[in-house]
């Protein structure tokens, strides 16, 4: 049995009181101060952490001006705070030991958009990707690129003055920055625009923090211009943060911004921008060349750049292997294709924008020309990109090669801490050579990717954190590449900001140093705004690189047998990509209806580490507790569940984040690093039950599959408790609700009737080699057979119009409720029968097919321990095979129809969705698959009444205005039986499976032009 892990909160911290105060103010956001709130905040997508001693979601800038205001009272000198936007700063900018500030959770409003004037003047918590969505209607689009782009929030961008690709064309996000409304630290509302001089002298009139600023900024820029000019680098990623090359403008304003920009939250509280927003480009290609190594890619980008392109990309062989692993390499694949000498080893992405057809085929043509025209030792050849979604498909790659680079095996990870320096771009390729010899003097292996154009590379070498000697390397590789960088004119933070690196600001501005002190002085002069960035007030000192905790030094406590035993919880990277604003996009539902990051991968996987990480203080090794399944008795657990010394267990926290889990498996398929949630999830239920009582609802939810049968046997019992109120209040107190009824139609006794014969061992035996090549055995999943067979019903009348053979699979547990719930040991004895059963199938060479997504793809999953060889198709995977059987359309004209396709079909069988297109293509119907997110139903999960309110929440988000948009007048189908279920729950509309879609082209060779209302065939 696992033990109590104690959890208290830190009630008589100098923090308990300061929050108590803020509180009586009248704060209107929340506090997170719970020990799993702290811990998700303790670290970002940096090799660091610090725990933070709470958390304050502001809802609006009166939240944060009561901040400051509490900042500023004598008692609470010793507090501190640091801004946070997405959390994906990979320096550790935003963590701290003080209070964290996070906007993201309610300031995310956009306040206005002036298409005329081209302006956007959003609030700090806004997501880059949503003020681009927002703007997509004007033709216009918020400029800076940034791989985070579906999760960096403005504020945090304007923070770290952050760019990416394509910057030589567009700049930096402070190139952007029209103006600013900050909160200073005494609690001043400050809204900083470019001042004329007239103006500026006003500003320094003032007797007030704001005249201290404006006073301090034109003395240093006056006084100091020379030693200014001297130091700071004529680079395209200037410098970031205090940037006093930049407060006089060359149009002769003094711009107060070009210091705010970059200085991550050090001077003050960002609470909205107004931002210059340019017109989208009209018309744009992509020429992607392949190299026989990554030198010659580097050494070639020179020459491109001079072609006049927008941009310039790098990839290194490292990270183009790892790409060929993800999920998006499908869709680009046929872009980057093997030469005949073998694969690419680096590749250079060269974007060309115009604004009409004939300039970009004209731009295009003088690229492609100047290609073959002039050959270069190691280039290979070159593919061209068009159209919309392609180009979106290949940037999809280049910006998840941050988080690609985590997706590896082992405990040597690449890791950030050198990652974005910037040189000259004419020094660039010296400076990669120097720099790659000094890791492989190291001993290391490293993934390389840039904005070449800019001079910028992205390097993560491979170190285990939790061997002191890797650690060390830290340092050592640190000095080595600040020294490089100072060789070649360049700097060691060109793109990420300093954040805990900020000790090399020192020495990098030399003289100056002091003027930036006197700068956080006039802004924070107790120190109390992200306290050891940057800059430290006079006479305290910033914090060494190794002096700040890493995430390896405690998951040293862990040990890498059971870091490896729980599914990459502990090897979670922190990109966080399941923090993707977009309600369309499929990871994570949960954490998109709640916007608590705690209910997402990153924060569950953080949650999973640090309960792993205590349970070894403990003593205990979590991967044999699992194995060992103790039968601990109801009395023990029943007096843990009451007992009041347990009430303060983390394990009660880490539960919390896990119950509203959808099990989905987006996160398997599309985190970079394939962090599963659902597979450490079963993993902990399993150990938390055996101490803790389960609810009631649980043991009725597992055992859904094998009760069915018997339930469909009493149909008119069972529908009298879904169906009636009584029934369903009763329910209601189990736990469960929106009950699906169970139709009048049995499928076992249908197909009966129809001579479509159970398929065993002996039968398919008996057959001849003819008869088992007609043959095609359906596996139905207990929920299609009971509660919608016609799916399966009407799947064997298409195998028969296409002359094949149709059997039906005995009823076979699948075993997926309880591998969700935890229930480990059943699981694996229904899996290792079930998969024998398959297996004694399978031996007669018969395709076997299973309908529903979720429930088929479990074989492929959650099986991979039984040894199981048969393979359970998809309905499209079937399909695909025999794609010649399948008839041309009988007429000439094409039908459009929708598929609303399962998120673990989409996530976890990337070619599925592509091989339905393939099929309706095939019978003459133009299929149109919708970016839609999740339902919100997810097997059983919308059933639990715990979860109902969420599940409503996510299907109102995403698949009810898809369903309801104005212009939907085409057919809609769905391929989920839980989704299906859900949409007939919530509007009353019954969607057909592709199979029945399928059926009813088979039979009348053509398709309604319309739906007819209920989305029925």
């Amino acid at each position: 049995m696992i033990p109590r892990l104690a959890a208290a909160r830190p009630d008589a911290s100098p923090a308990a009181a300061f929050l108590a105060h803020l509180a009586g103010m009248g704060l209107e956001g929340e506090i997170g101060r719970t020990a799993a709130e702290r811990n998700v905040f303790a670290t970002d997508n940096s090799i660091y952490q610090v725990e933070p001693a709470a958390v304050i979601f502001p809802r609006n800038s009166d939240d944060l001006k009561r901040i400051a205001k509490a900042l500023a009272r004598p008692e609470f000198t010793d507090i501190s705070i640091a801004p946070r936007g997405g959390g994906t700063g990979t320096n550790g900018q935003s963590l701290t030991s003080g209070i964290v500030v996070d906007c993201s959770r309610y300031m995310n409003r956009i306040l206005e958009i002036d298409p005329v004037r081209r302006i956007a003047r959003v609030e700090a918590g806004v997501v880059k990707d949503q003020l681009n969505k927002a703007l997509a209607p004007h033709g216009l689009f918020f400029a800076p690129e940034l791989s985070t782009s579906n999760r960096a929030t403005i504020g945090g961008m304007i923070s770290t003055d952050a760019c990416g690709q394509g910057s030589c064309l567009y700049g930096k996000t402070s190139n952007h920055v029209l103006g600013l409304r900050v909160v200073l630290a005494d609690g001043t509302d400050f809204l900083s625009r470019p001042v004329r001089e007239e103006e500026l002298r006003a500003l320094q009139a003032r007797r007030d923090r704001i005249g201290d600023i404006h006073r301090t900024l034109a003395r240093i820029a006056n006084d100091d211009r020379a030693e200014i000019e001297r130091i700071f680098p004529k680079l395209n990623r200037f410098m970031t943060g205090y940037d006093l090359a930049h407060l006089w403008r060359d149009d002769g304003l003094f711009d107060l911004n070009a210091v705010l920009c970059g200085s991550e939250g050090t001077l003050a509280m960002i609470a909205e921008a107004e931002l210059n927003v340019l017109p989208m480009p009209a018309h744009a290609a992509l020429v992607n060349i392949r190299y026989d190594n990554f030198n010659a890619a580097l050494e070639d980008a020179r020459n491109l750049v001079t072609l006049g392109v927008a941009s310039v990309e790098t990839i290194d062989e490292t990270l183009l292997r790892l790409a060929k692993g993800d999920i998006v390499w499908p869709h680009i694949a046929a872009f980057f294709p093997d030469d005949a000498d073998g694969p690419a080893n680096g590749i250079n992405i060269t974007e060309i924008l115009a604004d009409t057809p004939e300039e970009l085929a004209e731009k295009l043509s003088g690229v492609t020309a100047a290609l073959q025209d002039r050959p270069f030792a190691g280039r290979k050849g070159f593919t061209v990109t068009q159209g919309k979604a392609e180009i979106e498909a290949v940037w999809t790659m280049r910006k998840r090669s941050v988080g690609l680079l985590g997706n590896v095996e082992g405990p040597v990870r690449p890791v950030p801490f050198v990652e974005d320096t910037a040189v000259p771009p004419e020094n660039l390729a010296a400076y990669i050579r120097e720099f790659r010899a000094a890791l492989d003097q190291e001993g290391l292996t490293y993934g390389m990717f840039g904005h070449v154009d800019a001079g910028v590379l992205h390097v993560r070498p491979a170190l285990d954190l939790t061997r002191p000697e890797h650690a060390a390397l830290v340092r050592r590789v640190s000095d080595t590449v600040v020294a490089l960088t100072r060789k070649y004119g360049g700097v060691l933070w060109g793109e990420h900001g300093k954040g805990m690196r900020s000790e090399y600001v020192p020495e990098f501005f030399g003289a100056l140093y002091p003027r930036l002190q006197e700068i956080k002085a006039a802004f924070d002069p107790l120190g109390q705004l992200n306290p050891g960035k940057i800059v430290a007030l006079a006479g305290r000192s910033l914090p060494k690189i190794d002096a700040v905790q890493l995430r390896g030094s405690l998951d040293r406590d862990i040990g890498n047998d059971i870091r490896a035993a729980f599914d990459n919880a502990a090897y979670c990277n922190g990109n966080g990509a399941c923090f993707d604003f977009d309600a369309d996009s499929l990871m994570c539902p949960s954490y998109k209806g709640t916007r608590d990051r705690r209910f997402s991968p990153k924060g569950r996987a953080s949650l999973m580490r640090e309960w792993l990480r205590r349970l070894a203080e403990k003593g205990v090794d979590a991967r044999r507790e699992v194995a060992r399944r103790h039968p601990f008795g109801i009395v023990s657990r029943l007096w843990n569940s009451i007992s009041p010394a347990n009430r303060e267990d983390f394990s009660h926290e880490v539960r919390a984040a896990m119950d509203n889990c959808l099990a989905c498996k987006a996160c398997a398929g599309q985190c970079p690093v394939k962090v599963s949630v659902p597979a450490f999830r079963s993993k902990f239920l399993a150990l938390y039950y055996g101490r803790y009582l389960r609810p009631l609802k649980d043991p009725l939810v597992a055992a859904i599959e094998s009760t069915l049968p018997l339930m469909a046997r009493m149909r008119p019992f069972y529908n009298a408790v879904a169906g009636t109120q009584i029934g369903q209040a009763v329910m209601r107190r189990a736990g469960l609700t929106a009950l699906p009824l169970l139709p009048p139609l049995s499928l076992r006794r249908k197909l009966a009737a129809q001579n479509v014969p159970v398929a065993t061992p002996a039968l398919l035996a008996r057959l001849d080699a003819g008869a088992r090549a007609k043959a095609v055995i359906f596996v139905p999943d207990a929920f299609t057979e009971h509660f919608d067979p016609q799916v399966l019903l009407d799947a064997v009348e298409v195998a028969r119009l296409l002359g094949l053979a149709p059997l039906i699979a005995p009823p076979l547990v699948n075993g997926k409720a309880l591998h969700v719930h935890g229930y480990l040991g059943a699981f694996e004895k229904v899996a290792r029968r079930t998969a024998a059963a398959i297996d004694g199938l399978a031996e007669a060479g018969v395709p076997l097919v299973g309908i529903d997504p979720s429930m088929t793809l479990t074989f492929r999953s959650e099986y991979s321990g039984t040894g199981m060889k048969g393979r359970v198709l998809l309905p499209q995977e079937w399909l695909a095979t025999i794609l010649d059987r399948l008839p041309s359309p009988a007429v000439e004209e094409r039908r459009r129809i929708h598929l609303m396709a399962h998120c673990t079909e989409r996530t976890n069988a990337p070619a599925a969705v592509g091989q339905w297109k393939t099929i309706f293509d095939k019978l003459g119907i133009e299929l149109v698959v919708d970016d839609v997110g999740c339902c919100g139903m997810a097997g059983t999960f919308g059933h639990e009444v715990r979860n109902r309110a969420l599940s409503e929440t996510l299907y109102a988000m995403s698949w009810k205005p898809a369903l309801a948009a104005p212009d939907r007048v085409d057919l809609v189908m769905a391929t989920g039986y839980s989704c299906r279920s859900q949409v007939k729950l919530m509007d009353g509309v019954k969607l057909p499976h592709p199979l029945q879609t399928i059926l009813t082209a088979l039979q009348a060779r053509t398709l309604p032009l319309e739906r007819d209302g209920t989305y029925d065939v």
